[in-house]
């Protein structure tokens, strides 16, 4: 019972920080202030009502479209919502999870409820921050640095709090700076890897493949998630680029314009986010079970 109730919590927490998120995402490209006005109908400035800001419900009771211009709303807005609803609930999940000892009744030590604490309200962090950077490339690739540096920062720091918890390290022992090496090297093989196709990409078509962006973003994944799961993730990225990319040179539409089809930009970024959203869910367990399957 506590579990659902966590879960439900965390869910409706998430929505009412997806909402705001979608404020975000909507007036920080258009140099807006994110506080003031209140919410309004972008193509007819009208002033929201209280109930026109409920997350998903509202967007479903008015079918999609203002109330004032019938201007239709973009599916972005409860896509959002729901997705940050349901990864925070996710979150709530497996934070009880941690909280559970062998005879499934909640354990409050020290021990185990301040390493739980922590762990998820990282995790909700990142998955805003995925959401928010995923869906800014899609709209405008646009990966801004005053959203991946501080995240690189963040992740690194919440990646050292974890690993001093969970080995119990204290000032004066040296392993604490070999986990903070093994985090930093992470972070700059991550943005290696990035930096080092742009450049091969660069020499042999002579212009930028990828942006500066995208080499930050797999930082920011490397100092949340490791290297390991970095790399998933990146793999899991470029395979849904590459697919979506194929389905769209298919497109009767590009065919028509195949002159051009090369030039398309898709946004790479996107893809990493959701790479990242996938691995901070199960990327242990999807490590585990293809180390297993190929035989190591």
């Amino acid at each position: 019972m506590i579990r659902i109730l966590v879960t439900v919590f965390a869910a409706l927490l998430g929505l009412a920080f997806g909402s705001f998120l979608n404020v975000c995402l909507s007036r920080w490209p258009e140099g807006e202030s994110v506080v003031k006005p209140r919410s309004h109908c972008r193509i007819c400035e009208r002033t929201l009502a209280w109930w026109e800001n409920v997350p998903l419900l509202s967007w479903l009771a008015l079918r999609g479209r203002c109330r004032g211009c019938q201007t239709w709303i973009s599916v972005r807005y409860p896509l959002v919502e729901a997705a940050v609803g349901v990864l925070w609930a996710s979150v709530g999940w497996h934070f009880t999870t941690q909280l559970m000892n062998d005879r499934f009744a909640v354990d409050l030590r020290y021990s185990v409820l301040i390493p739980a604490i922590e762990t998820a309200i990282g995790m909700a962090i990142f998955y805003f921050l995925m959401v928010g950077l995923a869906v800014l490339d899609a709209e405008h690739l646009w990966l801004p640095d005053a959203v991946t540096i501080p995240g690189i920062v963040a992740g690194f720091l919440y990646s050292i709090l974890l690993i001093c918890q969970s080995r119990r390290y204290g000032t004066g022992q040296p392993l604490i700076w070999q986990a903070i090496g093994e985090r930093l090297l992470a972070i700059v093989v991550a943005a290696a890897i990035v930096l080092l196709i742009r450049w091969v990409y660069w020499l042999i078509r002579r212009h930028e493949g990828m942006g500066l962006g995208d080499a930050k973003l797999m930082a920011l994944l490397a100092a949340w998630l490791g290297l390991p799961s970095t790399l998933l993730a990146f793999g899991l990225g470029v395979l849904m680029g590459a697919v979506v990319g194929l389905v769209f040179i298919a497109l009767p539409s590009a065919r028509r314009a195949e002159s051009n089809w090369a030039m398309i930009k898709l946004p790479l970024g996107t893809f990493l986010c959701i790479g990242g959203i996938i691995s901070g869910l199960w990327g242990p367990q999807i490590i585990s079970a293809y180390l297993w399957w190929v035989g190591l």
